[in-house]
């Protein structure tokens, strides 16, 4: 199998570099071999590279700048994925894709599973459905998984901006009224690349999963979480858990409206791969461990 990996220096795709190896010739692309905001470059690196599947972890997905970014984050969450989709139809390639828990509006109180409406709050979770809608539309083989909260050794994410304010601060505030399950990128690949396996193998459908950790928690909890977990590794901060105050959405400035509850069902991928999801405490304590062992600043 020929693999084309897009969006290789993120989070995901930093991780899917390593568990897709074992499923054949891997070729992975960062933004300046395949820029998602050119239709034309793209189409031009799928009909050169010809691969059986697509994984296209590559997204705009900057939530407050895509308020007044509208026109770039259409061109690569949802031009980009019609294209990819649309090509995918025609070559027969699977593709694999990433959404996000941002398409619900947090309304219920229950976690969301894949036969709830989805009804975006921000531009980010709107134009990510429109690239959900197109693959639809394009009625190509894929397999669509909807993450969020995501975290990793790499790059920028909660947990990392956690870490790097705990050694600045000596007080912040925490929005607690937001829920959410944080999860790792490294659980996020290797179930993809199980997936994979088991979609080429007639076992699992082709459509809409939810892919996260197990349980729910809200930022202020999981930044707390964090703190006391860096603590306890030996990392020198300057900032207790306890110095992590709690407050509402309404009272953190943000341009783009967030989902009070964006926790997510993931029963039907646990039942179809027979998978258990581990928590998000151990997937949070894993990522802590990691970075405890290569020397990041705060250790």
């Amino acid at each position: 199998m020929k693999i084309l990996l897009l969006g290789k220096d993120g989070q995901v795709g930093r991780e899917l570099c390593r568990a897709l190896l074992p499923l054949g010739e891997v070729v992975a692309l960062g933004r300046d071999g395949a820029d998602l905001r050119d239709q034309d470059a793209l189409l031009a690196v799928l009909s050169s590279c010809r691969p059986d599947a697509i994984v296209n972890a590559a997204a705009y997905t900057a939530v407050d700048a895509a308020e007044s970014d509208r026109e770039t984050a259409t061109q690569v969450n949802a031009l980009a994925v019609a294209t990819l989709a649309r090509h995918a139809r025609a070559a027969r390639a699977l593709l694999v894709h990433y959404s996000t828990d941002y398409v619900f509006d947090g309304a219920q109180q229950r976690a969301y599973s894949e036969t709830d409406r989805p009804n975006p709050l921000n531009v980010y979770g709107s134009t990510k459905l429109a690239g959900e809608q197109a693959i639809q539309a394009a009625a190509c083989d894929a397999l669509v998984f909807r993450i969020g909260w995501v975290h990793s050794r790499h790059g920028k994410n909660f947990l990392n901006t956690m870490l790097r304010l705990a050694l600045e601060r000596q007080r912040l505030d925490v929005v607690s009224d937001q829920h959410g399950t944080p999860t790792s990128a490294e659980f996020v690949a290797d179930v993809t690349a199980l997936a994979i396996r088991q979609h080429c193998a007639g076992r699992l459908p082709a459509g809409t999963y939810h892919l996260a950790a197990a349980g729910s928690t809200n930022w202020h909890a999981y930044a707390r979480y964090i703190v006391a977990g860096a603590a306890a590794r030996g990392a020198s901060l300057t900032l207790a858990p306890e110095q992590i105050h709690a407050i509402a959405a309404r009272d953190y400035p943000a341009a783009a409206q967030r989902p009070s509850n964006s926790t997510l069902d993931t029963a039907k991928l646990s039942h179809a791969l027979q998978l258990r999801m581990p928590s998000w405490t151990e997937q949070v304590d894993r990522t802590l461990d990691q970075l405890s062992q290569t020397g990041k600043p705060a250790f």
